[in-house]
């Protein structure tokens, strides 16, 4: 904390750990082939995932689905055009509004292809599957097979790297007479 926050006689505060805390989350976004493109490389992208993306946008998935991390912002109704079938009432439970039942978070879809099994319940197990739900059932339509699976190859080109220096375990210093036991619980 000190090097991070010089100057400060007491650089341990609540307001440093969330400055510390933010910086660190805000570098969590892996940079994907998707970036690549959106930053000028016509390249980074394949003409099956270029027309994912042309899919993706044309289709409305983007009024959820927005921002650097294409969701993850919104609470949206699952279900918006056709309903769902679920028991979970979603932030109902939470809220006691019935006006949030079946309201979940739109999940982000950076490393989507790799965080399966999906939806608010892990009940898909297939990604092709999420899509032609979602198409359904948040914005009215049915895709065919070559749309969804060029989205799906879309979501894949959301896939980045983690930086392995920026996740890996910190070198701790020694522990003295004064450091604090873990806790077992």
């Amino acid at each position: 904390f000190s090097a991070a926050f010089p100057g400060e006689a007491k650089p341990i505060t609540y307001d440093n750990l969330a400055k510390a805390i933010g910086a660190f989350e805000r570098n969590l976004l892996t940079p994907s082939r998707v970036d690549a493109f959106m930053n000028g490389d016509t390249t980074a992208l394949t003409d099956q995932e270029r027309r994912g993306l042309d899919t993706f946008l044309s289709t409305g998935c983007t009024t959820c689905h927005t921002g650097a991390t294409l969701g993850g912002q919104l609470y949206r109704k699952l279900g918006f055009v056709f309903a769902y079938e679920t028991k979970d009432v979603g932030r109902e439970k939470v809220t006691g509004d019935p006006n949030d039942r079946h309201v979940f978070k739109v999940p982000s879809l950076r490393n989507v292809a790799k965080t399966g099994p999906w939806f608010h319940d892990g009940s898909i197990t297939s990604l092709e599957e999420a899509v032609r739900l979602m198409g359904y059932h948040q914005v009215g339509i049915t895709l065919e097979p070559a749309q969804i699976a060029d989205i799906v190859a879309f979501l894949g080109a959301l896939t980045g790297e983690v930086d392995a220096a920026y996740v890996a375990k910190p070198t701790l210093p020694e522990s003295g007479p004064d450091t604090p036991k873990p806790d077992p619980s």
